[in-house]
């Protein structure tokens, strides 16, 4: 590969350090009542704001499009960080210009998810106390989300959940992100759903009505809005002339272990198959995960070792950069493979389920499980059929046009300056019980607000 990416040193355990998102860099000082926010220059006395609650590198890539468009129509917003990664954050937040108002100094006692949960609660809930926001925006299925939504409707604060419906109908996989998205969707005021399926996911738990939007997939628009300030130089092409790039994430529970393991070798058995083939596999920040890639890569051949990358997590422009000029991506992230479809990349999925068929409905991924030998057929049978890569590359993406974050500025800006809180929609569960399906049509995109 090019200079452009730099190898992570094979012993080392961690990613290079990033500034701390709790530190004096990224943290303001703690709001009093009337002190004014940073960016929006009102104050929670007289204008409550909005709180977009982040604590995530995907919360954050996708949520920055909603932020800007939020402050575009002229709500006030403030950005709470909740500390859920920090290594990987600050950097996420420079890239994509959007600086926390406050950035919560998480505590936990291990590395449990209970006590994840319980520090987040902890520390979030005196925040909404402090600030007693008018509404509360949650994205996606991380604790960090679940927890706030929790929070935020123990408090009496509207919930607004953007990429709401999302379901594989496996309590377990992906674990516990299958659950956090079903607690949400119980406490939620606003859902906002990406696509018709996730939209049908939702009516089928009975959850229907004026509270349900279908607006598209933010990633989208963060992704059109990346390209953009990349521009038309792609700095992490493959060095070699000819050669294909595999772009490789692989961070779920479920895979830690053999599976990953199997991933690895299978990558190297296909690698010295094809000697045009190169692969970056970018570690995630957890140092004992990171620590396992290293010593299974070390056990390759040093040929296919050669061009099996290893590299320390990488900004969200470089990362973008870097699934620009894949020829395929394989990977267990549900960001990974909305982005990789939206920049045309054939993806495979390496997991058993998925809350995300709309990739594989229409063609631009398959669902390979974890079995090395299927991962290596799989690339294998690509490199072999041209036509059927190129098929991939022409699916036109499910996941929407990049207008989601209008579409929500839209619906919020509505209901702000409406009255805010007496005509929020009420959670599901808090109302009359019709059958599901019952009540008003459900947004679409394009319909009025």
């Amino acid at each position: 590969m090019a200079d452009a990416l730099t190898p992570a040193a094979p012993g080392s355990h961690r990613a290079p350090p990033v500034p701390d998102p709790t530190s004096a860099t990224l943290t303001l000082a703690r709001a009093d009542a009337g002190e004014p926010s940073r960016q929006t220059g009102v104050t929670s006395d007289t204008q409550p704001a909005l709180v977009a609650c982040l604590g995530t590198r995907p919360e954050i890539i996708k949520m920055a499009p909603v932020c800007r468009a939020l402050r575009a129509a002229g709500l006030p917003l403030r950005v709470l960080h909740t500390g859920q990664h920090r290594e990987m954050a600050a950097s996420m937040y420079t890239a994509l210009d959007l600086i926390p108002d406050h950035a919560l100094p998480l505590v936990r006692e291990n590395d449990s998810i209970a006590a994840l949960a319980a520090g987040l609660i902890h520390a979030i809930d005196p925040v909404l106390t402090h600030w007693r926001p008018a509404a509360l925006l949650v994205h996606g299925d991380t604790s960090s989300a679940a927890m706030a939504a929790l929070a935020g409707f123990w408090r009496g604060i509207p919930v607004a959940h953007v990429e709401a419906g999302l379901r594989s109908h496996q309590a377990r996989d992906p674990f516990p992100e299958e659950m956090n998205r079903a607690l949400i969707a119980r406490v939620a005021n606003w859902h906002f759903a990406p696509t018709p399926a996730a939209v049908a996911n939702l009516r089928a738990e009975g959850i229907a009505g004026r509270g349900v939007f279908q607006v598209g997939n933010t990633i989208v628009d963060a992704t059109h809005q990346a390209l953009e300030r990349i521009g038309a130089v792609n700095p992490l092409a493959a060095a070699r002339p000819g050669s294909r790039l595999i772009v490789v994430t692989a961070h779920r529970r479920e895979n830690w272990g053999a599976p990953i393991q199997g991933f690895i070798r299978a990558l190297g058995a296909v690698l010295s198959a094809h000697a045009d083939l190169e692969v970056v596999w970018t570690l995630h920040a957890n140092p004992a995960l990171a620590s396992d890639v290293r010593a299974v890569h070390a056990s390759l051949p040093p040929e296919p070792a050669s061009r099996l990358h290893l590299v320390p997590p990488l900004d969200y422009l470089r990362m973008i950069s870097l699934l620009q000029a894949a020829w395929l991506v394989l990977t267990d992230s549900g960001g990974i493979q909305e982005e990789a479809c939206a920049l045309r990349v054939p993806v495979l999925v390496l997991r058993h389920t998925t809350e995300r068929p709309e990739l594989i409905e229409a063609g631009a991924g398959r669902l390979i499980g974890t079995d090395p030998l299927r991962v290596a057929a799989e690339v294998e049978r690509l490199w072999r059929e041209p036509a059927l890569h190129r098929a991939m590359r022409a699916v036109q993406n499910p996941f929407g046009d990049g207008m989601a974050s209008q579409r929500i500025a839209a619906v919020m800006s509505q209901w702000y300056f409406a009255g805010r809180r007496s005509a929020a929609p009420i959670p599901r569960e808090a109302a009359a019980q019709p059958p599901a399906g019952a009540g008003a049509p459900v947004q679409r995109p394009g319909a009025s607000a």
